[in-house]
């Protein structure tokens, strides 16, 4: 568990907030952060480098002299990539550099990037970040009054603000978003993180809405305590033994159960007659 403390605008502290970073993320993951980095990065890059090859740069195809005779190397076309003004031999072409990770993977990667600010205690928290119109000089005062002058920022609202966005877009080294557009790349590649405390609180909710909890787990205290024995229900209670006689009396006499499998008693009792009716289908 962190307790963090919340400061007004001129930096005085006016409460506290504890948060446990295993809410946000069990465990924190430096390569799968690495790797989701590495996907937001490859994703920006354009993919437009070009390069010309020997069949692309300007030049003659004539050989530039005879095959034998001369002592000097073969040579045939002067855009060779061996030559002076030839194209490159492996010349590079446009290509796409986008690709994605699971979804999953790129979820618990943001979660990871937030969990690890707040257990490195680079996470300032805020009471509310409020303006009634764009002042970026009391967004830098507020700045200078938390420490957090002159370092690269991200600031983190709980909902799009035009006013607080405003405010802070002509700040050099300082981004603003809402909570819900946070990733892996946005939190860990600056220095420092301010976050409003209903910020902080609607981002423990949204990626961790039971808390601590996994789903289907119960909390301590809660867990209904096992009962101390069995209860009978009806058709138990009918199915228990009563007073009477015993399991023997309910058993066949053992005559007539050697009567029934008897080859002869068999043979000579009589057919059972098939029956007749609609249900039977008889013939009248």
């Amino acid at each position: 568990m962190v307790s963090l403390p919340v400061y007004n605008r001129t930096g005085s502290e006016v409460g506290q907030v504890e948060i446990d970073p295993a809410q946000l993320a069990p465990r924190i993951s430096k390569q799968l952060m690495h790797e989701a980095v590495v996907m937001y990065q490859a994703n920006r890059r354009q993919g437009s480098a070009k390069t010309k090859g020997r069949s692309e740069v300007s030049g003659t195809t004539k050989k530039m002299y005879r095959q034998k005779g001369t002592g000097n190397a073969r040579a045939g076309s002067r855009r060779s990539g061996v030559r002076r003004g030839g194209g490159h031999i492996f010349a590079i072409r446009p290509r796409d550099h986008h690709y994605r990770l699971p979804k999953k993977a790129v979820r618990l990667a943001s979660r990871m990037a937030v969990a690890s600010r707040i257990a490195d205690d680079e996470v300032t928290l805020i009471d509310e970040l409020r303006f009634t119109e764009p002042r970026t000089r009391e967004m830098a005062a507020i700045l200078k009054a938390l420490g957090l002058e002159g370092q690269t920022l991200l600031v983190a609202v709980e909902t799009h603000d035009a006013n607080v966005y405003k405010s802070v877009r002509n700040l050099p080294g300082v981004t603003i978003l809402p909570v819900s557009d946070l990733n892996a790349l946005e939190v860990l590649r600056p220095r420092r993180m301010l976050m409003t405390r209903s910020a902080l609180l609607a981002y423990r909710d949204r990626v961790a809405p039971d808390g601590h909890l996994k789903r289907g787990s119960e909390p301590e205290g809660e867990a209904a305590a096992p009962a101390e024995g069995p209860e009978e229900g009806p058709a138990e209670a009918a199915a228990a033994p009563q007073d009477g006689p015993g399991p023997l009396a309910n058993a066949p006499d053992e005559a007539t159960g050697a009567a029934e499998h008897d080859p002869e008693t068999l043979a000579s009792a009589p057919d059972e007659e098939p029956a007749t009716g609609a249900a039977g289908g008889g013939t009248q």
